[in-house]
């Protein structure tokens, strides 16, 4: 039987390269392998669904599971998982000097659906105590004006929101016409060095640590989506490209922990990797795909969505993903 062809958009990874470079395959199928930068992705797959499989945002594709008749499913691989206390930037010397600060004052964001604020407004509300309510949050632009929100949202009463589409945030944060923002992509005139713009919490990884250790939380910000009449026409490539990214992930930790030659430029990884791997994914099953091994954080993450009018209604990490590919065989 000859393969079926999909068509599969993604940025590029260690853990996913494999697979999309052919190296190992996901049986059954022919993938040509779409590189393009995740804001793009997300941006043409959100609006139109271009293409058979896409990486995607987990707030948006969480988003649209929740709506009636969703036109995508997806499989629970995890390419991209990032902490976000170092999200958060602020005018140095300006009205924001510590967390407690930011009650009562202007928050801007590239949007509302983005992940990476999903997790930092969870975190203001439940960790630092800031109830949503006493922000106004501000949408636009990290680094250039025009910016549009992708996700049908059901704001929580309460809350004050404002898309600003003539300016960018980072202009807004220099006039003072903000006092913080968040963004997954730092802004521009911070990575040039500017020395107006700095990072909330300086010790970042430390508060990070802290608290994976008091929640359990390792923020998800991005899943494999599939188009629904892709899946329905062939219901058992969720399986199978659940199996290709298996593959090509554990290709990666293997390389990531060798110790004959450098495949990663950076020294002692190969140490670090077993270091960090055991603290964060206990009994060696480094960066797990599924639900089982992510409960804390998936169920941490739709009560975030739900909470801040994300999702349409209340979802269990079960309604995230088609029942086979829930479990996974053991020899």
């Amino acid at each position: 039987m000859a393969n079926i062809h999909l068509t599969l958009a993604m940025d590029e990874y260690d853990h996913t390269r494999d697979l999309l470079q052919g190296k190992v395959n996901a049986e059954g199928i022919e993938l040509t392998w779409l590189n393009l930068d995740v804001e793009e992705i997300f941006y043409r797959f959100a609006s139109a669904f271009e293409w058979d499989v896409s990486e995607l945002s987990f707030a948006k594709y969480c988003s649209i599971v929740s709506q009636p008749n969703p036109p995508i499913t997806g499989i629970p691989v995890f390419v991209s998982r990032v902490f976000r206390h170092s999200a958060w930037y602020v005018a140095a010397g300006g009205a924001v000097g510590t967390v407690a600060d930011l009650a009562g004052k202007r928050i801007g964001i590239p949007e509302w659906s983005q992940t990476a604020t999903v997790y930092a407004r969870g975190w203001l509300a439940e960790d630092a105590g800031i109830a949503l309510d006493q922000v106004e949050w501000v949408q636009a632009g990290v680094n250039e004006p025009g910016r549009i929100e992708l996700a049908h949202l059901k704001l929580p009463e309460g809350i004050s929101y404002r898309q600003v589409p003539e300016r960018s945030l980072t202009e807004m944060l220099l006039a003072g016409d903000i006092d913080a923002l968040v963004s997954a992509r730092p802004p521009r005139a911070f990575l040039d060095g500017d020395e107006r713009i700095a990072r909330l919490i300086p010790d970042y990884r430390t508060q990070e640590q802290d608290y994976f250790r008091r929640t359990g939380i390792y923020p998800i910000m991005h899943t494999v989506a599939i188009r629904r009449d892709t899946y329905d026409k062939h219901p058992w490539i969720a399986m199978n490209l659940l199996n290709g990214f298996e593959a090509a992930k554990q290709r990666s930790i293997s390389r990531l922990t060798s110790v004959t030659h450098s495949q990663i430029p950076v020294p002692w990884i190969y140490d670090t990797v077993p270091e960090l791997g055991g603290e964060i994914f206990p009994g060696g099953d480094y960066w797990p795909y599924g639900i089982e091994p992510n409960r804390p954080t998936i169920e941490a993450f739709l009560r975030f969505c739900h909470d801040q009018g994300l999702c349409h209604r209340r979802l269990e990490p079960e309604d995230l993903y088609p029942e086979e590919v829930q479990s996974v065989f053991r020899v």
